[in-house]
């Protein structure tokens, strides 16, 4: 299992506010940020668009609603598009505040005098509304005068905070819409779209932490915890604690600690990173690149390649000659190393790979990969060609030979090369 990140219960409130402003830019949220966003270039539709923007919306409020609850429950991250809760707690909220927005123009064109007394009123009730859906998921419930009353009580003072920011986010989305009204039509619906739906986010996600840190009032057993303490994640902070603590007066205890705890069930990264410190600094070469590895073999097997070509950096600082065991793994890490711009680590991998498993069915692309390596990005394009050329001399039968021939002619026909 990966490691849960949860939100401290007693993390203050300016820690809460500054770690929320990155919520909505996080994983899913920002997948789905961008997503409404570019969905909503379909309000400009005629006739339909208008239909479509009210989906569009009542879409967000339903995923802002999962973030609500996700994170009442412990979550640091969030959630994915759907998680398995009750949907009609979104689909209510959806519809409340839909309504809730709707009622408020009819009223600012009814009685435009006392307008602003009932959008404060409004303002006032919707963090009840929005926490009681989270908590009960019974709409009528959740607009019931006396709820609001029972959860403001349990809240106290507190509950001035959501107020508080309620008002700032709406404040916040009036201008953003008034600053996008300012640029070209197809700039202006993205830029609004993208900000407000950001700030519903970024709202509802607040208004679950202050939920989640008061969940034993509310009954609430944060999913969570539950998780972390079935996993065992405390007792790995706890142990890792007690590795730091003991790790410069009696080291090989510590490692030993490490050593124990991995050969156990799946280890967080955590524990390898600090075994392989802990390995470097006793000066224990052999067994640091032998867990490199493991550890490598162990990433590739959970699909983190990226994490793979990290570890192989570090051990290639101690052997430059380091290279994994497996030749579909080097295969695969020369091609992710080429992609991201590792040029040299890309080609060492490359020719290491033609050197130790010249007649494996992948030799031929890690070759053309190195010969791209050396005439793209290293600029070698003289010994691009002269690899090549024994590339093709040994694989002469290769189905690949055609994409070899090809290859030569465009490089002989590159300017610099001769």
């Amino acid at each position: 299992m990966s490691r849960i990140e949860t939100i401290p219960v007693d993390q203050p409130l300016v820690d809460t506010l500054v770690s929320g402003l990155t919520y909505p830019l996080r994983g899913a949220a920002l997948a789905t940020c961008l997503v409404l966003t570019v969905l909503h270039y379909a309000d400009l539709i005629p006739f339909v668009g208008a239909l479509i923007s009210i989906a569009l919306w009542a879409a967000t409020w339903r995923y802002a609603a999962d973030c609500l609850l996700h994170t009442s429950h412990g979550y640091f991250q969030p959630p994915d598009v759907v998680i398995q809760v009750n949907s009609a707690q979104g689909w209510w909220l959806s519809l409340i505040h839909v309504l809730g927005f709707v009622f408020c123009i009819l009223y600012a064109v009814i009685s435009p005098h006392t307008f602003p007394l009932f959008l404060v009123l409004v303002i006032l009730v919707l963090p009840a509304i929005d926490m009681s859906m989270a908590l009960d998921g019974h709409a009528l419930t959740a607009l019931n005068p006396v709820h609001w009353v029972n959860i403001i009580t349990k809240f106290g003072a507190a509950y001035l905070i959501p107020v508080i920011i309620n008002v700032i986010l709406s404040a916040l989305m009036f201008v953003s819409m008034r600053w996008s009204a300012q640029l070209p039509n197809l700039l202006a619906q993205p830029v609004a779209c993208f900000f407000v739906t950001y700030l519903i986010i970024l709202g509802f996600h607040l208004m679950g932490v202050m939920v989640y840190q008061r969940h034993e009032h509310f009954g609430l057993v944060p999913e969570a915890q539950e998780l972390v303490a079935e996993s065992g994640q405390n007792d790995d902070q706890q142990l890792l604690a007690r590795v730091a603590a003991i790790e410069a007066s009696d080291p090989d205890t510590a490692i030993a600690l490490l050593v124990e705890r991995m050969q156990g069930r799946h280890a967080p990264a955590e524990f390898h990173q600090a075994y392989q410190r802990l390995l470097r600094k006793q000066g224990h070469r052999e067994a640091l690149l032998e867990h490199g590895h493991i550890w490598i073999a162990a990433l590739m097997a959970d699909g983190e390649p990226r994490r793979a070509l990290g570890v192989l950096q570090g051990c290639s600082e101690d052997d430059p000659d380091f290279m994994p065991d497996d030749p579909s793994t080097v295969h695969q890490l020369a091609d992710l190393a080429g992609r991201l711009g590792m040029s040299r680590l890309g080609l060492r991998l490359c020719m290491g790979y033609l050197a130790r498993w010249p007649r494996e069915r992948d030799a031929v692309s890690c070759g053309l990969l190195a010969v791209r390596l050396l005439s793209g990005p290293l600029d070698r394009p003289a010994e691009a060609q002269v690899l090549l050329a024994k590339l093709m001399a040994t694989y002469s039968e290769h189905p690949q030979h055609d994409d070899m021939h090809i290859l030569q002619l465009k490089l002989q026909s590159s300017p610099g090369t001769t």
